[in-house]
């Protein structure tokens, strides 16, 4: 596997190409002196269940996975809690207003996009809705659908710790 900073070749603080693998998840600069570290992303994903027993699934509708299943969720913003990012992203993906957020368990995971592998440390929460809710897809969802848990099917989903989330979730709940 390439280190995670392979591609960046200069010094991000002053510019030098004496900027080089320091250890594992750094690089260091021995122009300036300055050590970058490279850190997962936060990202988050939502179990979203209605009182029925059914899953909100999305369809993507971008890459990576474009066009395979997922959860409603996607990147913590700067000065975001990862409660306020699922809150976020369940709104832009799906119109859902969620009050309350339950965390259950991460998943390290690698995120390859524009060439690049982007290790991220994946939430999963638990969320619950009224069954008058009203979805829609919008955002990063191509649509959604809501789907009885004994129908879900793991092999749908097309991101590997999504698929992993998935499994953990169906082995406790079904």
């Amino acid at each position: 596997m390439h280190h995670p900073l392979e591609l960046f070749r200069y010094c991000p603080k002053c510019g030098s190409e004496l900027f080089e693998v320091h250890n594992i998840k750094s690089k260091h600069c021995s122009n300036c002196g300055f050590t970058y570290y490279q850190n997962p992303s936060s990202a988050t994903a939502a179990f979203i269940l209605n009182s029925k027993g059914e899953l909100l699934v999305v369809r993507r509708a971008k890459d990576p996975a474009k066009g395979t299943l997922d959860l409603p969720g996607g990147f913590v913003d700067n000065d975001e809690t990862g409660e306020q990012g699922i809150i976020r992203e369940i709104k832009e993906e799906t119109g859902l207003v969620i009050r309350q957020v339950e965390y259950l368990f991460s998943i390290p995971n690698i995120y390859r996009y524009s060439g690049m592998d982007i290790h991220t440390l994946d939430m999963f929460f638990l969320c619950h809705v009224d069954d008058d809710a009203t979805i829609h897809a919008d955002d990063d969802a191509a649509e959604c659908a809501w789907i009885p848990l004994q129908e879900v099917y793991v092999e749908r989903f097309g991101l590997r710790s999504i698929r992993e989330g998935v499994h953990r979730f169906l082995q406790r709940n079904c």
